[in-house]
């Protein structure tokens, strides 16, 4: 059973940037799918940005379309969340998920494995 660890969250200035690491612990044979979600406090998990593990899709939320980018070291099985151009409203936890399920990126229920998170903040 694959397991998430995510680490490079902290503290950055508005208009900064970040970079954020997801690497699973285990093995990767069952993951057709990886995201990242995030948590803000006081509201529900919100998609950010997910990537088909082995193939070339990607997927954003609107609200980080240009400013953020999904990647992957093949060669680490790591993926990555590059943020730039953060806001305020980007302070969450985010979470690192991985799944099998490709035709419901953007739902939280559709993944099987979660990261512990990391916790980003956005000073303005």
């Amino acid at each position: 059973q694959a397991q998430l660890v995510e680490s490079g969250g902290g503290l950055v200035q508005a208009g900064g940037s970040l970079t954020l690491s997801c690497t699973p612990s285990t093995s990767t044979v069952n993951i057709r799918v990886a995201a990242w979600f995030r948590q803000a406090p006081g509201k529900g998990r919100e998609f950010v940005a997910a990537r088909t593990w082995l193939g070339n899709g990607l997927y954003y939320a609107d609200s980080v379309k240009a400013r953020f980018t999904i990647a992957k070291n093949n060669a680490k099985h790591t993926m990555y969340l590059q943020m730039h151009t953060v806001k305020p409203e980007d302070t969450a936890v985010y979470y690192c998920a991985a799944g099998r399920d490709i035709d419901r990126v953007r739902e939280p229920a559709a993944y099987d494995y979660w990261g512990r998170g990391t916790q980003v903040t956005v000073s303005s």
